[in-house]
């Protein structure tokens, strides 16, 4: 049977004896797989934890790192810059505090849903209105401050201009200072808005030389029909996989504001593609490598190093270890046709990330 690929070759001291009467790797997993005493290593415990706290592994180029950083410090140098030639430089405000945070998303994240141009403008526009008649309104300051920011988020919500920096917009205006609550409804117009179409603008603009990096996203949508055709005859084809993902998201090259495990459940969710199919027990060869495709931290990748093959199922035994996700450097015994249950793809190494093996042939 040609299997198309295969990834490294089998060390060949996992045999299923060392010598003359020493128990070898089958027989000392069978032990372990009767006593399970593994400990979990120090890289696999570090792991768990930037699951725990959001650390996901960085997929993005250098490249696109210091674009965006480039591009933010181009952006708030020039606010300040045509800030001061509309309004001069005297007292008034030139710049609103949340720009900055603007800034990181529109040059950081240029494709989210939250950093395009409608949600730039009304989210800052609509929280400012709100935030300066909150300030206007109501004398304590702190009711104020918080109403703002809660009446900030529900008006964005409603009309879909959400903007996270938009909260810190409303409440800049009512605790912004005197400079701030002298300007009154004209702090809506400048600086808040005159900021946010420099914002966009330079945006639209600094974006343009990179091709990876069209703003806002509708311009990358040009040329769609031909790559949906080819997005449905791949949903037809199978489900994605966790290697197909993390390749795809190399590609774009573009910091992507969902998680991978949501990634996944949405597209299995919306092509019906849930339950996934497993490998039969022939499938299962020496040496090779296989992955459960699950999410998240219960993602693993596992390596067939020794086989005691038997006619009867209940004592095909493969001997494998973990070299990938859950289970790394652990070592365990199954039946072959209870590991075929539990893989769903063999898999191969490429360079720091796995793609899959694409059979050619029976």
């Amino acid at each position: 049977m040609n299997r198309g690929a295969t990834c490294g070759p089998l060390d060949r001291r996992s045999r299923a004896s060392d010598g003359p009467g020493r128990p070898g790797s089958l027989a000392i997993a069978m032990r372990y797989h009767l006593h399970p005493c593994f400990e979990e290593t120090a890289a696999t415990m570090l792991t768990r934890i930037f699951h725990s706290l959001g650390i996901e592994a960085g997929i993005t180029s250098h490249t696109e790192r210091i674009v965006s950083a480039l591009g933010g410090f181009i952006v708030i140098l020039l606010i300040f810059h045509i800030s001061r030639f509309f309004l001069g430089a005297g007292d008034l405000v030139l710049i609103v505090p949340s720009m900055g945070a603007s800034a990181v998303l529109l040059f950081a994240v240029p494709h989210g849903a939250l950093s395009q141009p409608w949600n730039v403008l009304g989210g800052h526009v609509i929280s400012a209105i709100i935030g300066v008649s909150c300030g206007l309104l109501l004398p304590e300051p702190f009711i104020a401050a918080s109403l703002a920011v809660g009446l900030a988020i529900g008006a964005m919500y409603y009309l879909r201009c959400i903007h996270p920096p938009g909260g810190a917009t409303a409440l800049t205006a009512v605790v912004g200072g005197e400079a701030s609550h002298a300007l009154g409804y004209q702090f809506v117009l400048t600086p808040v808005l005159l900021n946010a179409l420099v914002m966009v603008l330079v945006a639209i603009l600094f974006n343009f030389f990179f091709r990876w990096r069209r703003y806002p996203a509708r311009l990358a949508e040009r040329g769609k029909p031909a790559a949906a055709a080819t997005a449905t005859e791949s949903a037809a084809a199978g489900p994605i996989r966790h290697e197909d993902l993390v390749v795809a998201l190399s590609e774009i090259d573009s910091f992507i504001d969902v998680s991978e495990n949501d990634l996944l459940r949405i597209y299995e969710i919306a092509t019906g593609k849930a339950e996934l199919r497993h490998l039969a027990p022939a499938d299962i060869v020496l040496g090779h490598y296989y992955s459960n495709e699950a999410f998240g931290d219960e993602w693993s990748i596992r390596q067939v190093v020794d086989e005691s093959r038997h006619a009867s199922p209940d004592r095909d035994m493969v001997v494998y270890k973990g070299v990938a996700g859950a289970g790394q450097r652990k070592s365990g015994v199954l039946t072959r046709g209870d590991f075929a249950r539990w893989a769903r793809q063999e898999v191969c190494r490429d360079g720091e990330n796995w793609k899959r093996v694409l059979r050619t042939g029976a």
